[in-house]
């Protein structure tokens, strides 16, 4: 067996000096270096394996064209478009077990980008001067690890070499990780569930039900990220069905939160035609960014606590709450295969429980009524005297999940 191959992107005639250290500590370390140039117009300072013409012509355009007036807007799609194309070709095939990319902010957004499209499981490492801040943008919902450098990339120093070699040595190490994310093929379900930390006592019996049944459970954090990433990998087919027990994301982006997913979340599920149990989990309360302990002027006359010093949770009322339900059945309204919403009427949080700080039984009144009367008829609709996190509350919406499984199975 041949050693493993790091696919190493950079614009090599800014990074030529450091991408050939990097190749240099690869194959020191045993393994194989791939140079990848994703720049534009200056010369190479090191040869690549795959050149620049190549990368722009996969991409849609030539060399000579883009030069003709070197522009970093325009040149930059069509390096990722290029760079990405390459890539998966050579993951598909079984050629790379890890891609290196390092950079500024441009080259660490076009890698950043390229690695996106890539598969989750093969490991992306992004060294770069933008990880020390706001990284959701190079990350987005990926596998993608970034790593601070600390100085600039510019140059080999004794800084540089170190963080290079770093970069390198991770890498590599995870290259001989020898454990690929495999799509589930037969048998038992993997089963794609969403949590909240005001439900997390809910969600792990609701795991241990699934693990007693035999089904295998990926629990995805939903704070935009987690359920969008969820649906990513529904659609790539590693996931057979849903327990979307946490539907905070949708309160979020319907009343400016920070949980907010996207316009696609809830949709996903059901235009595949999995089997799917939902749970409006956390949705009677956002999230949102303060200064410690601050409540924000517009919801000084709200119910709310704090869930730690910086994130603020104020209470949706009655007719806050109708528009999240609205939202929730708009996007249920394609809908194929099996569904039912399952409605926890003593509380969908710990938060909002009798005795809770944010306890409001009229608002989740109004809330439960717009859902039974708004969800589509292909979405059954299911009322439990219990809370989210009781476990006769759980137990029926787990079984409800596993009975669609026993019938798609039979």
């Amino acid at each position: 067996m041949s050693a493993p191959t790091v696919a190493v992107l950079a614009t090599l005639d800014t990074k030529g000096e450091e991408a050939a250290y990097v190749k240099q500590r690869i194959e020191f370390l045993g393994g194989q270096a791939l140079l990848i140039d994703i720049g534009l117009v200056g010369e190479p300072g090191t040869a690549p394996d795959i050149d620049r013409a190549e990368v722009i012509a996969k991409g849609g355009s030539s060399l000579a064209e883009l030069l003709k007036a070197p522009d970093r807007q325009e040149a930059a799609p069509i390096l990722i478009a290029g760079a990405t194309a390459i890539l998966m070709e050579l993951a598909e095939q079984g050629e790379i077990q890890a891609v290196l990319g390092f950079g500024g902010t441009q080259g660490s957004s076009n890698c950043a980008a390229a690695m996106q499209a890539l598969p989750y499981g093969l490991p992306k490492i992004l060294l770069s001067t933008m990880a020390s801040g706001d990284t959701s943008n190079f990350v987005d919902i990926k596998d993608i690890t970034m790593m601070f450098p600390v100085s600039d990339i510019l140059g080999l120093n004794p800084l540089s070499r170190t963080m290079l070699a770093n970069a390198a040595a991770a890498a590599w190490g995870m290259a001989q990780a020898g454990v690929p994310l495999q799509r589930h093929e037969g048998g038992k379900a993997v089963i794609g569930m969403t949590n909240l930390g005001v439900i997390t006592d809910g969600a792990m019996h609701a795991m241990n039900r699934f693990h007693e049944a035999g089904h295998e459970v990926i629990v995805f954090h939903a704070v935009g990220s987690g359920g969008r990433a969820m649906e990513q990998l529904m659609k790539e087919g590693h996931i057979q069905a849903v327990f979307d027990y946490a539907l905070g994301e949708i309160s979020d982006e319907v009343h400016g939160g920070f949980r907010a997913a996207s316009p696609e979340r809830l949709t996903v599920a059901g235009r595949l035609g999995l089997p799917q149990v939902l749970v409006p989990g956390g949705t009677e309360h956002i999230g949102l960014f303060t200064e410690a302990n601050v409540v924000p002027d517009a919801y000084k006359n709200h119910v709310s606590v704090f869930h730690n010093p910086i994130i603020f949770v104020p209470r949706l009322n009655a007719d806050d709450m109708r528009q999240v339900a609205a939202s929730i059945c708009e996007r249920l309204k394609h809908t194929t295969g099996q569904a039912a919403m399952m409605l926890p009427t003593k509380g969908t949080s710990r938060y909002c429980v009798k005795g809770a700080p944010l306890y409001d039984p009229e608002a989740d009144t109004a809330f439960f009524e717009a859902l039974k009367s708004g969800v589509p008829q292909s979405v059954e609709c299911i009322q439990i005297e219990a809370s989210a996190e009781d476990p006769i509350f759980v137990d029926q919406a787990v079984d409800q999940l596993l009975e669609m499984l026993a019938q798609k199975i039979a």
